[in-house]
């Protein structure tokens, strides 16, 4: 199942918005096959698997035992099932990471293996799978894309001078890495201020990949110029509060999506309107890089489900920091990220944490599905 995660991660920048899946096929105790989930309309892993078999020579299967991190599609969609093609061979065994909580599947890959006098194995290395395609579940679960927030910041918490300059706190280890989170993304999301104040373009250039990630940007009040460097050519989704067909138009030549969601009570985008609507438009993943404004509000709707940090050893003593937020009267209030992962870069390091409860939430329901 190892090898097989490690085929799953292998599409990890591709298959959005379906899963990153891997499988093996192992017959006399010999990995003869290996598949990864291709782009979307593509094969699927075990599909894959069965073709690199077939290719190698091998054209019965009955005693074999087939390694897959996420149970078999029983739908059709861009794809036929795949749990007709593992059927068509009757393998001995299939191991499954995880359950599929897509509700077109959800058990009846499982059952339909079964019922074809496969055995089934669940659960090897669910977290390690679960993990993978949290993004894939969280879609699937509650309907809302899985929200990275990353961050910059000086060792004291500021993500740059008070007069706005920020380049660079981090070196060039640091962001480099930063552009591997915008890959496995399926959207990069950012706010109208740090479009004009950095006038960035937010696409993926230091890792190798066939899909760049979509652009988003929160403009509640549509201020955003047709000549902004973002409008590269490439899609890019405008969020807005403001209907004007003329602005509207400006960008959509620039390949620019307006979309028209709900105002707060602030006047100010919707930001849970906009995870929901992300939802129904398939997205599995957002990464967020923001500024002090939109990261508060993310946070202050409960929207934040993990967040990478990297941090800088230099002090800056004042300056803009990582969110801005409403102060808290107790310190009970704070809410507690658990930690997943750190690493030094250079001479900064990353931290990786996530909402512990957000985490367990999406987790049990996976769990109660075994």
């Amino acid at each position: 199942m190892q090898r097989a995660l490690d085929a799953a991660r292998s599409s990890l920048y591709l298959t959005s918005p379906n899963p990153r899946v891997g499988c093996v096929i192992v017959l006399n105790q010999c990995i003869i096959a290996t598949g990864a989930t291709q782009q979307a309309g593509g094969p699927h892993a075990e599909v894959m698997a069965l073709q690199a078999a077939q290719a190698a020579g091998y054209s019965q299967l009955d005693q074999a035992t087939v390694y897959v991190t996420l149970e078999p599609c029983s739908h059709y969609g861009r794809t036929p099932p795949c749990v007709q093609a593992l059927i068509a061979v009757r393998p001995k065994t299939v191991v499954i990471a995880m359950r599929d909580p897509n509700p077109q599947v959800a058990g009846r890959g499982i059952q339909a293996l079964q019922q074809a006098g496969i055995e089934v194995i669940v659960g090897i290395e669910q977290e390690a799978a679960f993990d993978l395609n949290i993004g894939f579940v969280a879609r699937m679960v509650r309907g809302t894309p899985w929200l990275w927030l990353k961050t910059a910041s000086s060792l004291d918490g500021y993500t740059a001078l008070s007069s706005g300059q920020s380049k660079w706190i981090t070196g060039p280890e640091a962001r480099r890495d930063g552009q591997q989170f915008r890959a496995r993304s399926c959207l990069v999301l950012t706010g109208i201020g740090t479009c004009l104040a950095d006038n960035p373009l937010l696409n993926v250039r230091d890792v190798s990949t066939e899909r760049q990630p979509i652009r988003g940007i929160v403009d509640s009040h549509l201020r955003i110029s047709p000549d902004a460097a973002i409008f590269n050519g490439d899609p890019v989704w405008v969020f807005t509060t403001v209907q004007s067909p003329e602005r509207s138009q400006r960008l959509a030549d620039r390949n620019a999506r307006v979309v028209y969601l709900p105002a707060d009570t602030q006047g100010q985008v919707d930001l849970a309107q906009l995870m929901q609507w992300l939802g129904q438009e398939q997205i599995n993943e957002v990464h967020t890089e923001a500024g002090a404004i939109l990261n508060g509000a993310l946070w202050q709707a409960g929207l934040v489900d993990a967040m990478v940090s990297y941090i800088a050893p230099v002090v800056l003593g004042t300056g803009r920091p990582l969110m801005q937020m409403a102060e808290l009267t107790d310190l009970a209030e704070a809410t507690r990220m658990e930690m997943m992962a750190s690493q030094q870069l250079g001479k900064d390091v990353r931290i990786q944490m996530r909402h512990p409860q957000r985490w367990r939430q999406l987790y049990t329901q996976i769990q109660a599905e075994e």
